[in-house]
């Protein structure tokens, strides 16, 4: 016996349903596709930090979150993993210029999460963040 409507009918029409609620009302969106957000859109991500809270030469490690924020130069922030590539230790400290790790003394430039210091031999992923006036935000 076989039926017009099938659980993976259901479940497909259900998930449309869910992402069409999730467009706003008069978006203007005439395909019915979900509206989109742009990354300058406000409120975007999660907020880390405020921008006065890393230091110029510094940073600041966020270890709930795995990323370490940077500010090599007044106004420049980098964000990069807060896990080291030689052997996936937390990061220990942002001090001298360098992301620190205590394991093993590896160490990473704060400008682009290069290695300073081996034993590690990659630089520190990067990460996305974006800045909205004071705010620090993990995208």
């Amino acid at each position: 016996m076989t039926h017009g409507t099938t659980r993976r009918t259901v479940l497909a029409t259900g998930a449309a349903a869910l992402v069409a609620g999730c467009s706003k009302s008069g978006d203007n969106n005439e395909t019915g596709s979900p509206a989109t957000v742009s990354a300058s859109a406000a409120s975007v991500g999660k907020e880390l930090a405020k921008t006065s809270d890393i230091p110029v030469g510094g940073g600041k490690i966020f270890p709930a979150d795995k990323v370490v924020v940077t500010q090599p130069k007044k106004d420049e922030f980098k964000a990069f993993s807060n896990i080291c590539t030689h052997r996936q230790c937390p990061l220990a400290n942002v001090s001298g210029g360098t992301i620190n790790c205590n394991c093993h003394g590896s160490k990473f430039h704060i400008t682009d999460g290069s290695v300073a210091h081996p034993p590690a031999t990659k630089p520190l992923p990067k990460k996305k963040i974006t800045v909205e006036g004071d705010t620090i935000r993990l995208v």
